[in-house]
């Protein structure tokens, strides 16, 4: 096991390295505002995180990641382009894996420039693919924003579309969801009785939800039963999509025959084509590159585009050395009406560190 001086030195050579290819150093506070990361994730990011409360600031967090504080940092006063470069430590909860780490440091390079989003995916991942070179590590990338396209394409109501891209990072739920609206699940008679008014409940009202918004929300699913059923095909055409599983010169083929039945994800199948080239200009073996269209869908939500990760193939126990992507839509959420194409990443240096005293 390293100790705790040999894994900050270790993060401070990283963080040297990507100062060299040009970030500029920031720090962001171990305290974040619990707001915004509850606007963005909701409820669900307390079980990820450590939350505590300030009498003059209300909910706070110790930093669960880096990526939204610097993407605030950069929305308020940053200019532009503009590449950061940060380390420290992150928490993270841990409710059933007491071997995973509760803290640890990250090391990140974060990439803020509109002029071709597919050099500044190329060159992140370049960058992290040189870092981990001497690990010998598994590579993996997809793309979110060719399955977020898929369901924009869909042929049902809006309602439905926000549900299906609320849930892409929630495989199951996604799955439920896309079952329900092709039709395919059984209504319960409970759901039924809701559904066509005849539920009889007297239970009292309590918790946060007022009646008011109980209403509302059954109106929703009322006016949702009417919908008409998701066809077979364009279900079919998403799980082909989610199915492919290719090296990337492979898996374009694969998505342009798919693309012709779904034509909405013709852009972001042409994105994954122009990253191709721009990885191969940066010296990266593209032909054996892996590409899933499934994968990241576990990861924070925020990314909604280009997204990578670097494994241990001798040690599938370890979670991954280092992961990142493209996160446009942050930049919108957090920028107060203004944007900014965005892509970056994180390494985990102790991870680094045991990998090479096991070699």
């Amino acid at each position: 096991m390293n100790t705790r001086a040999e894994t900050l030195a270790r993060a401070a050579q990283l963080r040297a390295a990507f100062e060299a290819a040009g970030a500029l150093p920031v720090e962001t506070p171990i305290l974040q505002p619990a707001e915004t990361l509850l606007d963005l994730y909701g409820e669900e990011i307390r079980a990820r995180a450590y939350v505590t409360t300030d009498a003059l600031r209300g909910e706070q967090m110790l930093r669960p990641d880096f990526t939204v504080p610097v993407v605030e940092m950069h929305m308020a006063h940053g200019a532009e382009p503009a590449r950061y470069t940060y380390s420290g430590e992150v928490f993270r909860r841990q409710e059933h894996d007491p071997d995973r780490a509760n803290e640890y440091v990250q090391v990140g390079y974060e990439v803020f420039d509109r002029a071709n989003p597919a050099a500044a995916d190329a060159e992140v991942f370049a960058l992290f693919a040189q870092a981990v070179a001497p690990l010998n590590l598994r590579a993996a990338t997809g793309d979110i924003g060719i399955l977020m396209a898929a369901v924009r394409g869909l042929n049902t109501s809006d309602a439905r579309k926000a549900a299906l891209l609320r849930h892409i990072w929630r495989p199951r739920r996604f799955r439920a969801l896309l079952e329900r609206y092709a039709g395919r699940l059984d209504l319960s008679a409970r759901r039924a009785e809701l559904l066509d008014g005849t539920l009889d409940c007297d239970a009292p009202l309590i918790g946060k939800r007022t009646q008011t918004e109980i209403d509302a929300r059954v109106a929703r699913l009322r006016a949702d039963a009417e919908e008409p059923p998701l066809s077979g095909a364009e279900v079919d055409l998403l799980d082909a999509l989610l199915n492919v599983r290719e090296t990337v010169p492979y898996a374009l083929p694969q998505l342009r025959d798919i693309a012709v039945d779904l034509p909405s994800i013709g852009a972001a199948v042409d994105g994954l084509a122009a990253r191709a080239d721009a990885l191969a200009t940066r010296g990266v073996d593209v032909d054996a590159l892996p590409f899933e269209a499934s994968f990241g869908r576990t990861s924070m939500e925020y990314y909604d585009g280009f997204v990578f990760g670097f494994f241990s193939a001798q040690r599938a126990d370890l979670p991954a050395v280092a992961t990142g992507g493209r996160y446009d839509a942050l930049t919108r959420r957090l920028g107060n009406g203004a944007e900014i194409p965005a892509v970056g990443g994180v390494l985990r240096p102790g991870l680094m560190l045991d990998l090479e005293a096991q070699a």
